[in-house]
C-alpha cells in the first residue's frame, strides 16, 4: 500500500492558488475555491484507490499571520475532508514539519519510509484534479520496481511523486521538477518509471490546457474531477478561440 501525502494549505482567499488569481480572470476567493474544489477531487481519488490518504496540513505555525484565523488549519481541512468523502475515520491528519516545501514534503517521506517502514510514499497536492484512482494504482505498481515514480505534468511540473528510498529533495520540487526528481533518482541509483502526462490547475495558462480536457470528458460521458467540474460549471468560465491566441473569458 503507497501512503499518498496530500501536502494541503487551508483553502483561504490570498493563501492559495495566488498565481491562480494573479493570471486569469478568477479573483482570489474564486481561486481558492477552485483550489478547494481541486483538493476535494484529490481526497476522492485516493480514497477510491489502493492507497492510504494521509493529509499532510500546513500548521498554523507555518502559515502567515495574516492567514491564521480562529478555525485551526487542521479544522478546515478535516471539515473540507468530510465534505468530499463519506467517512474520514480511516483518514490521517499530520502536520507538515519544514520551512519550505520541499523541506516539508522531503521530511513527510523520509519520516514514513525511514521511520514508519511504509513501502512506498507519493506526494501530491490539490492542483491535481486529475488524478484518479486508476493513476495512483498504477503508479503503487510501479513503485514495486522503481524506487520513483513521477506523474509528468506541463512546463516541466509533476502532479505525482512517489518513492520507496529518499532522495536529495533540496529544490527537487521547483521547476523542471520532473527533471530534477529523475536526476536526483538516477544520482543515487534508483529505477525511475512514469504516470500519463497529466494538466494540473495552478495558472490561468493551465486553464486553457484543463478547461478543453474537463468540457471534452464531460461530453464525451467519461470521468470527471466532479468538485472540479461543478465549480467550473457554476463559474461559467470557458476558454475562447476567437483571434489568434485562446483566451479565458467569463459569459
Amino acid at each position: 500500500m503507497t501512503t499518498i501525502a496530500v501536502l494541503a494549505d487551508p483553502p483561504r482567499e490570498g493563501l492559495v492558488a495566488t498565481d491562480l488569481a494573479a493570471t486569469s480572470p478568477l479573483t482570489e476567493a474564486e481561486a481558492a475555491e477552485c483550489y478547494a474544489a481541486g483538493l476535494s477531487d484529490v481526497f476522492v481519488a485516493v480514497s477510491r484507490s489502493g492507497g492510504e490518504l494521509l493529509v499532510n496540513y500546513r500548521p498554523d505555525d507555518l502559515l502567515p499571520d495574516d492567514h491564521v484565523t480562529e478555525t485551526s488549519s487542521e479544522a478546515a481541512l478535516r471539515a473540507l475532508a468530510a465534505s468530499a468523502l463519506d467517512d474520514i475515520g480511516d483518514v490521517r491528519f499530520e502536520p507538515q514539519v519544514g520551512s519550505s516545501f520541499d523541506a516539508r514534503a522531503g521530511n513527510t517521506v523520509t519520516h514514513l519510509l525511514r521511520e514508519e517502514g511504509v513501502n512506498s510514499v507519493a506526494v501530491v497536492e490539490g492542483s491535481a484534479p486529475f488524478l484518479t484512482r486508476t493513476l495512483i494504482d498504477n503508479a503503487a505498481m510501479k513503485l514495486r520496481r522503481a524506487e520513483v515514480v513521477l506523474g509528468p505534468s506541463t512546463g516541466g511540473r509533476r502532479y505525482y511523486a512517489g518513492f520507496t528510498e529518499p532522495v536529495d529533495f533540496d529544490g527537487a520540487f521547483a521547476r523542471p521538477a520532473v527533471e530534477t526528481l529523475t536526476t536526483r533518482g538516477r544520482s543515487v541509483g534508483h529505477d525511475v518509471d512514469f504516470l500519463p502526462v497529466q494538466p494540473v490547475i495552478e495558472t490561468g495558462e493551465d486553464l486553457l490546457d484543463a478547461l478543453p480536457i474537463l468540457n471534452a470528458r464531460i461530453d464525451g460521458e467519461r470521468a470527471v474531477p466532479g468538485n472540479t467540474a461543478a465549480f467550473f460549471d457554476d463559474l461559467d468560465l470557458r476558454v475562447s478561440y476567437d483571434g489568434s491566441e485562446p483566451r479565458l473569458v467569463r459569459s
